[in-house]
């Protein structure tokens, strides 16, 4: 029940994002839920190979290549996903650090109010 309303206010928090960026772009409610299921699979299954494999570079920049790991995923969720679109790399990168801002705003009043 806890990762279905986490998986509910990613959802949010994608749409959201999507608002707040002329560069990317969801269609509805269900494509947001879709591209918050595929990021939490990418998450847990790609994101930790990935970093893995780049930890020369991720300690080289002092962590900011996660960001890049993060934009990558947000790309392959734009092809994956039919309903949502990401303009280019800089604009997954951006996605992606405003989704992590609203993502831990949603967090701390869902938290909050428990």
């Amino acid at each position: 029940m806890n990762f279905l309303i986490k998986l509910l206010l990613s959802s949010l928090a994608v749409i959201v994002s999507s608002y707040i960026l002329p560069g990317a772009h969801v269609e509805g409610f269900f494509d947001a839920l879709v591209v918050s299921l595929f990021l939490a699979l990418f998450s847990a299954t790609l994101k930790p190979l990935l970093i893995i494999l780049t930890i020369p570079v991720t300690v080289f920049t002092l962590g900011f290549f996660l960001l890049v790991i993060n934009a990558l995923m947000i790309m392959l969720a734009d092809y994956v996903v039919d309903g949502f679109y990401v303009e280019g790399f800089w604009w997954a990168l951006l996605f992606g650090v405003i989704l992590a801002i609203v993502n831990s705003i949603f967090e701390a009043v869902s938290k909050k109010s428990e």
